[in-house]
């Protein structure tokens, strides 16, 4: 269980740990506090009641979990500097049986509990357009919500006057991002993908609406499944979303839903993770803090400056991980080259 009582320092202790971390990494373990690491690691069972945490409390972990600074003032990629060409390379060589796994879930132009923005797709030429030989359409879309897969960039993400690295909220104009757009990411994500299967862990399909997975699971599946978090890998947690969906039909998101309990993102800066992805939007809905509606989005978007996939389906790629017995693949996806966007839907694929 968390001790509320670790999170008790005044910021001027916060502060004085974070400077002396270079100092003693061996015992905060790369950077993170140790208070914070303990808290990661004593926590319940997925789903199990933890500790309230308040906005104070949030508000000393982004202090803490902070990577601004760290690639330099200018930075704009974030934790995607973790993907370095060797991580590349290395990843590379995962590929053993060609085998390539879609992970966005099929854009709907239906409305529905779950799908707030349907895709707008327009037929402009067809079959019965006379003398011509060119089929073409339009889309239209809002991807940031519950149903489309899409990658949040870190400028999706504000608190209070400024985004991540420091830049000011005043570079959101109606023009777009200046700073730390998804255009920063126009070369693609090429490196390992990591599958966190919750629900096989807990011998059910799916999780219970507003279920929160702790460290501890994690901790379990990467022990049960044999794998190991590296620098510059993109962990992907399933909840089983759409298995849910397809046996008790579509509900609202944006009131319940499972995800991650806030000190994951600890863990996940502990093991210095370069994007996180889930079948949901990470966060459990409704949030468990007062005043804070997605503390995980704040800290990973805002703080740690790690891109987020939201809305990904997760179904086919478990099934074929566990006919491999591997949950580590190859992991590509490349958003729209969209000068000044918070985002942009995304079609990754897992290649084993």
């Amino acid at each position: 269980m968390i001790n509320l009582k670790e999170f008790a320092l005044p910021l001027s202790a916060i502060c004085c740990l974070v400077a002396c971390s270079a100092l003693s990494a061996q015992v905060l373990g790369r950077g993170v506090p140790n208070h914070f690491a303990r808290a990661a690691a004593q926590t319940t069972p997925a789903g199990s009641q933890a500790p309230a945490f308040t906005k104070a409390d949030i508000d000393r972990m982004r202090k803490v979990l902070s990577n601004w600074g760290r690639w330099g003032a200018d930075d704009e990629l974030g934790a995607v500097n973790l993907i370095t060409p060797a991580k590349r390379i290395e990843a590379a060589r995962l590929v053993k049986e060609g085998i390539a796994v879609s992970l966005a879930h099929n854009e709907s132009t239906e409305l529905a509990p779950d799908n707030n923005h349907p895709l707008d797709h327009k037929m402009l030429r067809t079959g019965a357009t006379p003398g011509e030989i060119f089929a073409s359409d339009q889309y239209s879309e809002v991807f940031h919500g519950l149903g489309m897969t899409h990658l949040d960039a870190v400028a999706h993400m504000m608190d209070g006057d400024q985004l991540y690295n420091g830049f000011s909220r005043n570079t959101v104009t109606d023009s777009g991002a200046e700073k730390a757009s998804v255009i920063a990411l126009k070369g693609g994500i090429f490196t390992r993908g990591i599958l966190f299967d919750i629900p096989r862990l807990e011998g059910k399909p799916y999780l219970d609406l507003t279920e929160r997975i702790f460290p501890a699971d994690l901790d379990r599946w990467a022990k049960e499944a044999g794998v190991t978090v590296e620098p510059g890998d993109v962990v992907l947690i399933r909840t089983g979303r759409w298995e849910r969906r397809e046996k008790l039909g579509p509900w609202n998101l944006g009131q319940s839903s499972p995800g991650l309990d806030v000190n994951c993102a600890v863990w996940l800066h502990k093991h210095d993770a370069a994007v996180l992805g889930s079948d949901v939007e990470s966060d459990v809905v409704p949030s468990p803090i007062d005043g804070v509606p997605m503390p995980v989005h704040l800290l990973l978007l805002n703080a740690m400056g790690m891109p987020m996939i939201d809305n990904m389906d997760l179904e086919r790629v478990a099934q074929v991980a566990a006919e491999q017995h591997r949950w580590v693949f190859l992991l590509t996806l490349a958003p729209e080259a969209v000068p000044g966007g918070t985002g942009s839907p995304i079609n990754p694929t897992a290649i084993f």
